[in-house]
């Protein structure tokens, strides 16, 4: 994963800044078209699926107040796992990125809608919305990038804890509403500030994100199952509102570990971003530090149409249900001026982006140069690594960016 201006061939070398300005233009005049189209149909498709989602999740918890029976429970649970997907990713992710607000309606705006989600919709567009998608990709800015737990990039150092970023990642995946709500808050670093000094911004952000899990943890683990002790399913619900919530959690954050972090996906350093950025360069980082997922209609659906992760990244206010319509445009856009138009299948991304995730968790270079044959050495390696000190990792890491920095002029020579 390194940064875009350290990689032997820079993707974006042969542009011109004429062509990153036309770049800029001819992808304005994609939004402005639909803009300009957007009505009815657009109004009609996301009001239609709120009503089937919250139809869904009433359905589905009647079925549960008798989920004592396993084939209620079975479908109680698959159905309201469904209709939490449903809430979070089609519907309030996309709520709350303002892509309705057109529509004058207080009930699907992005100023008056709370998710069922463990963060605040406050909280949560002031991390997502105006931080990630204004510095996306950007190693030491953007923390959506490893939600600071886990290293990122080969210019990171190394430490052993990094050996566990695996079983982080894991456990972040299967309770992934309460690491953003953590995130969020940028709770690590307001820990470590001492009580008394904490701003009041934190304290009062703290309290309502507090209110909102207690909330949350109300409804789905003593009122449900509340009501199914007449039919002697309480612990049958609780247990599918434990499930439902972690198959959400599972599956929100595959998807959006398949949006920036595969192999291939640029990253870019701070220093190399223009104070005054214009318009054409912001797309033009938008385009290459985002990836999209192949599949159905039905799975761009559950995906909340992040699965046309670049096009969200480029238009992320437009209505969701036009990003496949123009991504025709936008991949010929790609072509034209000779960028990749990074896009897979969903079990090829997660794979991609997993192996990023084990890779960055060893010293750098050491699963590359790993085989049946070698391992042995590798794993001496590493152990030294592990045991020996800073001073023994700062010997290794120098010796290998003497070999990057070899590789690179080599490379550039060639090119």
């Amino acid at each position: 994963m390194t940064a875009i201006t350290k990689k032997p061939v820079n993707p974006t070398a042969h542009l011109s800044e004429a062509d990153v300005e036309q770049i800029g233009i001819e992808l304005d005049a994609i939004r402005q078209d639909v803009i300009d189209e957007r009505g009815a149909v657009d109004a009609a498709y996301i009001r239609k699926v709120v009503d089937v989602q919250r139809k869904i999740e009433l359905g589905r918890r009647a079925v549960l107040l008798a989920s004592i029976f396993p084939p209620a429970w079975v479908a109680g649970t698959v159905g309201l796992s469904v209709a939490k997907i449903l809430e979070n990713m089609e519907i309030g992710h996309n709520v709350m990125h303002g892509q309705w607000d057109w529509m004058r309606d207080p009930k699907i705006h992005s100023t008056t809608w709370e998710w069922d989600n463990a963060s605040t919709s406050e909280g949560w567009k002031h991390s997502h919305n105006q931080i990630h998608h204004t510095f996306t990709n950007i190693v030491g800015k953007d923390n959506d990038l490893g939600y600071g737990i886990m290293r990122v990039d080969e210019d990171q150092r190394w430490h052993p804890f990094h050996l566990g970023q695996p079983l982080w990642n894991f456990i972040n995946a299967c309770f992934f509403e309460y690491g953003i709500a953590a995130y969020d808050l940028e709770l690590g670093k307001n820990l470590r500030i001492p009580k008394e000094k904490r701003s009041d911004a934190f304290k009062r952000n703290a309290k309502n994100t507090l209110r909102k899990i207690r909330g949350q943890a109300t409804k789905d683990y003593v009122v449900h199952p509340a009501l199914s002790i007449p039919t002697g399913s309480l612990v049958p619900t609780l247990a599918a509102n434990f499930t439902a919530n972690v198959v959400r959690n599972l599956w929100t954050h595959s998807v959006i570990m398949c949006g920036h972090f595969p192999e291939g996906v640029e990253t870019f350093e701070r220093k190399e971003i223009p104070e005054n950025e214009t318009r054409g360069q912001w797309y033009v980082r938008q385009m290459l530090g985002s990836a999209n997922i192949t599949g159905s209609r039905f799975m761009h659906l559950m995906t909340g149409n992040l699965s046309h992760q670049i096009e969200h990244h480029l238009f992320p206010d437009l209505p969701s249900r036009r990003y496949a319509e123009i991504a025709p445009r936008v991949k010929a856009l790609f072509e034209k001026y000779d960028l990749n138009y990074h896009s897979a299948s969903l079990p090829r991304q997660v794979g991609s982006a997993w192996h990023k995730v084990v890779r960055l968790s060893l010293p750098n270079g050491l699963l590359a140069d790993t085989s049946a044959k070698t391992l042995p050495k590798q794993a001496a390696t590493l152990y030294k690594l592990t045991t020996g000190g800073s001073k023994v990792r700062r010997a290794y890491d120098a010796a290998q960016r003497r070999a990057a920095n070899q590789a690179l002029i080599e490379a550039r020579q060639v090119a």
